[in-house]
């Protein structure tokens, strides 16, 4: 359970790179040919969900690791796995119809959310310890 943290972070770049394929799919498919991002409405949808999920990633990768390297290494890869499974429910419902990305974009911020917060405890608690 020591190495979630780690399986957690890889997963999340193997949904980068699944992000990243179906933009390159949709490209071929819709005929968008770069540096264009715009086009198809499927095009659009794939690539607002690579963007999304890359933004996000930026602010979930270093809470991960603060929350892990503050004492809450199982709960943090709980909440990290959480993450990735919202992620890829708010991608594939993204993909099918905008409206419906709600839930598992929710869901992916109570994930992180409950990271954010583990993060601030680890470090306030070692901040008053040192």
């Amino acid at each position: 359970m020591q190495n979630l943290p780690a399986l957690v972070t890889l997963l999340t770049v193997i949904l980068q790179f699944g992000t990243m394929f179906a933009v390159g799919h949709a490209r071929g498919k819709y005929q968008i040919h770069a540096p264009a991002i715009s086009g198809h409405p499927a095009f659009e949808r794939a690539y607002r969900v690579q963007m999304n999920t890359l933004e996000c990633t930026l602010m979930f990768l270093p809470t991960l690791w603060l929350a892990a390297h503050y004492g809450y290494v199982i709960w943090a890869g709980v909440a990290g796995l959480v993450w990735v499974a919202a992620r890829i429910w708010y991608a594939l419902a993204y993909l099918q119809d905008a409206s419906k990305r709600g839930p598992g974009y929710m869901v992916s911020m109570v994930g992180w959310g409950a990271l954010v917060i583990m993060a601030v405890l680890g470090l306030g608690r070692a901040m008053l310890a040192g």
